[in-house]
């Protein structure tokens, strides 16, 4: 019984919880290296652009940061856009927080800093219990690749050609654009919510909101209005 003990903690280990998240920073390597060089065309320095992988630690909220700070959108309605998009959160802590093994609050806010889509996923689908170290192993690894690459991808931009640089800024709405189009694939509702929102953009837009506005009210009335619509015919 001790032994199998001992193998169960070994396996749910600060080492472990390493081996679990090296895929997921292989993965962030080339999305932070992007992140990087966008950062640099929008505007940021490089400390802004490291702070921000540091402090945020959010693909999504980043890019879309990038994107409000390049139209000249407000800090309020950045923040407040960036809370809408990673509400997720709360819910991926709450349920990760159900299987990892009781531990002091202060270590379980910073495993939680570190809970990403990917991180969560991973943690997820491991068998049986979960370790703060296990959790601490994950989240740091993938952390630390992100905000590397970020610092990494910031450096390589700065190499480019001034015309390269100010060219990249359309690959900020390219990178949308490939996010939408696989999960429009995968799920109707994406089209839907994706048309819905731009209608309601351009309307608002249409009647002089502000940018910032226009995008919180768009994302918050198509995300309502679609899923009460859809929930109704799912439960007809």
């Amino acid at each position: 019984m001790q032994a199998i003990t001992n193998i169960t903690r070994s396996e749910s280990g600060f080492a472990s919880g390493l081996r679990a998240g090296m895929s997921i920073a292989i993965g962030y390597m080339p999305v932070a290296l992007t992140f990087g060089l966008l950062a640099r065309t929008t505007g940021l320095t490089v400390f802004e652009a490291i702070l921000m992988s540091m402090v945020v630690f959010a693909g999504a909220a980043q890019y879309i940061t990038l994107s409000l700070l390049a139209i000249g959108t407000g800090a309020f309605e950045i923040i407040f856009t960036i809370f809408i998009v990673n509400i997720r959160h709360l819910l991926m802590s709450a349920s990760i927080n159900e299987r990892v093994t009781e531990d002091t609050v202060w270590k379980k806010a910073l495993y939680a800093f570190g809970i990403t889509d990917e991180t969560f996923t991973v943690a997820a689908t491991k068998t049986g219990s979960l370790t703060t170290s296990y959790m601490f192993g994950i989240c740091l690894i993938s952390y630390a690749s992100w905000v590397v690459f970020t610092g990494a991808g910031y450096m390589v931009g700065a190499s480019l050609p001034s015309v390269i640089q100010q060219g990249m800024s359309v690959a900020l709405y390219a990178m949308f654009v490939g996010l939408l189009v696989p999960s429009s694939k995968k799920s109707k509702k994406v089209v839907v919510l994706a048309g819905v929102a731009a209608i309601f953009n351009s309307l608002f837009s249409y009647f002089h909101m502000s940018t910032g506005w226009s995008i919180v009210f768009a994302t918050l009335l198509s995300s309502i209005l679609v899923e009460v619509v859809i929930g109704r015919k799912e439960n007809v």
